[in-house]
């Protein structure tokens, strides 16, 4: 199967958004063993989407149109795809189900234009939005299939993966199954040079690694005639990655996270945890409160930006700051000792360091302490992180959770 891929935004056309749901589905497709030959970006207007759809229904089996499904005058999509398929619109009636039953939750008018995400073009396959609002739909014309997608990656991704993908499987009449393994520490370059010994002589199943700020996923991803057959190819290949990776592998999961992936670890074990955040400001307590049901073990932290509330509110000691700077190995020890003291928990994060873009007592930006006080006493490690101030930041964060992960497993 040759497939043709058309982003429809005139947004991209001016620079002022990234396409990345084009790649992301050009993975995808891949590990079907589908071909993509095409990837064209076209602006807001019919003329120029029908004389792509002319080529592409010329040259590919599968024509995948992402954007313009909204309700504004510019989301031409579905209307011009249901012209050139020679079709009128119909409303889809669980798509105008959830359009009404939104419109009515948060108390707004439905009005006609917004009726316009519940429609496709008439004798196609609805491809029902989880996480928006706008339809999708699975045509076919001719032999070739004509599939329109979401535009916003929240909507589309979901879309690709369990309307999609699915449907496309059966059509290759393959099944596949893979794992995405998650890692914190290591750049994309030492992880390809590491398991580069298994992606060259990589055939079913392969491997696929993708930066995900601020970690790292690999996915193993095997094809076979079921699923359990396909399952039984995956596990040692991901077994390998494990292995080569070491330490820094934290989780498994599709949307995982070092902070759901940690705070779960804490939930399930009745360990108590605290912070206390310079450079960081909050950030990491913050990440904690994304996992669901982290209250029974995070009781509340400190965000101690100035030295004298260093002093003040956990009891740092003046003279530790005085002799050694707030951005040193002592002063991030005594933020986890003092908060862990004055919380009571079993484990507690001290942050301190030079997010920048500015030095701070003399030390660059990216330099970072990170203090663990625990059941086993007190650890710091130094850090030198890239990146602007907010990556510096949200590096640290992670950083930290990994020194936790890293605490649990002794």
């Amino acid at each position: 199967m040759q497939a043709e891929i058309i982003a429809v935004g005139t947004e991209m056309l001016l620079g002022e958004i990234t396409d990345t749901n084009s790649p992301y589905l050009a993975r995808q497709l891949a590990q079907l063993g589908i071909d993509i030959y095409y990837q064209e970006t076209v602006g807001d207007n019919p003329q120029r989407i029908t004389a792509l759809l002319q080529q592409a229904s010329q040259r590919s089996d599968l024509v995948i149109l992402i954007g313009g499904l909204g309700p504004t005058a510019d989301d031409v999509t579905k209307r011009t795809v249901a012209e050139f398929l020679h079709q009128p619109l119909v409303t889809n009636a669980q798509a105008k189900e959830k359009l009404t039953a939104t419109a009515a939750r948060l108390q707004h008018a439905l009005t006609p234009n917004n009726l316009v995400q519940a429609q496709l073009p008439a004798g196609g396959e609805p491809l029902p939005n989880r996480t928006g609002l706008a339809v999708g739909s699975w045509n076919v014309m001719q032999g070739t299939i004509y599939v329109t997608l979401p535009g916003p990656p929240q909507e589309f991704k979901p879309m690709v993966s369990e309307q999609l993908i699915p449907r496309l499987a059966q059509h290759t009449h393959k099944v596949l199954a893979s794992t995405m393994l998650r890692f914190y520490g290591l750049t994309e370059s030492v992880i390809a040079t590491k398991l580069a010994p298994l992606i060259d002589a990589q055939t079913n199943p392969t491997i696929a690694i993708y930066y995900q700020f601020p970690d790292i996923a690999v996915r193993v991803t095997a094809q076979a005639a079921d699923h359990a057959a396909a399952e039984q190819l995956v596990a040692p290949v991901a077994a390998q990655v494990k292995d080569l990776l070491g330490d820094a592998y934290y989780g498994t999961g599709e949307h995982g996270s070092l902070a759901q992936v940690v705070g779960q670890q804490l939930i399930t074990r009745h360990l108590t945890i605290t912070a206390a955040e310079s450079l960081t400001a909050g950030e990491f307590q913050a990440s904690l409160g994304t996992v669901s049901g982290i209250s029974a073990v995070f009781p509340g932290g400190f965000v101690t930006y100035a030295p004298a509330q260093k002093t003040a509110m956990i009891g740092v000691p003046a003279a530790t700051i005085k002799q050694y700077g707030v951005v040193s190995r002592e002063t991030a020890a005594a933020m986890a000792e003092g908060a862990r003291a004055k919380v009571g928990t079993d484990y507690a994060l001290g942050f301190t360091g030079v997010a920048g873009p500015d030095t701070l007592e003399g030390q660059p930006a990216g330099t970072v302490f990170i203090g663990l006080a625990g059941p086993q006493g007190t650890t710091v490690q130094e850090f030198h992180l890239l990146g602007s101030r907010n990556e510096v930041r949200a590096r640290a964060v992670a950083w930290g959770f990994k020194m936790l992960q890293n605490a649990l497993k002794n």
